[in-house]
């Protein structure tokens, strides 16, 4: 009851008018900002600089930045946020039915280096993008988790999640496959442009993979941190961007609908237990289930190796978007990257 009555106090809270950036973000006023302005905001400033190899973060609270650290307009690696924006890519497709979620691998023609065993050619598109294709052939781009993978052929698609690159990367070959369209000419017409995105170029996005290994290639992003926070913003606004359904809101529920549960997901690939933290997975989307705190209420991560991230916050209205230049070869271990996630909305100051 005391929980119910917290989430009651903390959206009234919340509640209000939407900003949403120009093209360029603008700065809570001193009343705006005043929930994020406490003992816990000077901690988590000096955490970031002691403890963390972060480069760039902000925490945007209704549209408008309450907190910034770092280098904003870098351009580096997403690593694999990358899936998270694939997956916003997909909706209008899916919804005009250009893309059916329900054909099989072998009625799209996959195959691979290795082959495709008999029961992996029944994996269907929507259990390749919930990473539960069942299909374990080596990652050509690396960043998965196989070391965690049953014995090929041992597993009907859609029966057990494994988070792993050969599933992602074949999402965004079908993507193009069946849409005829390049992933990055999508995200610069569907999200850059729309979003009037500061820092978005073209030219420094390309695919990559080793074809030896798997003839998938991997998409990788680059974008800046105030780039990948106008994403997080969208996407707490359930698809709209001022006056503009950009991703409709039926898809933005459909990618953070629980399509494995943190307990099954703990089970599978245990390296999440006891971490402070409790991850369920929807469409290429993390989702934090089970949490006690109210501020965690419905809240969602898109999450890339070495410390890349955008976590939305429904039940505060917030966003976070940080990033570490992979250029630098400087790694945040996985738990500081969850850790970074929890400290950031534990800054909102709640009635008591």
């Amino acid at each position: 009851m005391r929980t119910l009555l917290s989430l009651f106090m903390l959206c009234s809270l919340t509640l209000g008018a939407q900003s949403f950036p120009d093209r360029v973000w603008h700065n809570a006023s001193e009343e705006e900002a005043r929930p994020w302005q406490n003992e816990r905001t000077r901690a988590f400033r000096d955490y970031l600089i002691d403890s963390t190899k972060i480069t760039g973060l902000m925490i945007v609270h209704k549209g408008k930045v309450v907190f910034d650290y770092g280098d904003l307009e870098e351009l580096s690696y997403i690593a694999s946020i990358r899936k998270s924006v694939l997956s916003m890519l997909y909706g209008q497709y899916v919804e005009d039915g250009t893309i059916d979620l329900d054909k099989t691998i072998a009625e799209l023609g996959i195959d691979d280096v290795e082959g495709i065993l008999p029961i992996e050619q029944k994996a269907t598109i929507q259990d390749i993008i919930s990473a539960r294709s069942g299909v374990y052939h080596p990652e050509g781009y690396p960043g998965g988790m196989q070391e965690y993978a049953p014995e090929r052929g041992s597993v009907e698609p859609g029966s057990h999640w494994l988070y792993s690159n050969w599933d992602f990367n074949v999402a965004g070959f079908i993507f193009e496959q069946e849409t005829g369209r390049d992933i990055y000419d999508e995200v610069e017409r569907q999200l850059a442009d729309p979003l009037h995105m500061q820092d978005w170029d073209r030219s420094l996005q390309g695919k990559q993979g080793n074809t030896s290994i798997s003839k998938y290639l991997a998409y990788p992003m680059w974008f800046s941190t105030r780039d990948m926070a106008r994403m997080g913003l969208l996407m707490l606004n359930k698809g709209k961007w001022k006056d503009v359904q950009v991703i409709s809101e039926s898809w933005v529920d459909e990618m953070l609908k629980t399509r494995t549960t943190y307990k099954e997901l703990n089970k599978s690939v245990p390296v999440f237990q006891n971490s402070g933290v409790n991850y369920g997975y929807g469409y290429m989307w993390w989702l934090w289930q089970g949490m006690d705190d109210p501020r965690f209420e419905g809240a969602y991560s898109a999450k890339g190796a070495m410390g890349q991230n955008i976590t939305v916050y429904p039940a505060i209205s917030t966003v976070l978007a940080f990033k570490t230049k992979a250029a630098y070869r400087r790694v945040n271990p996985s738990q500081v990257r969850i850790d970074v996630a929890k400290k950031a909305a534990e800054i909102f100051e709640m009635e008591p």
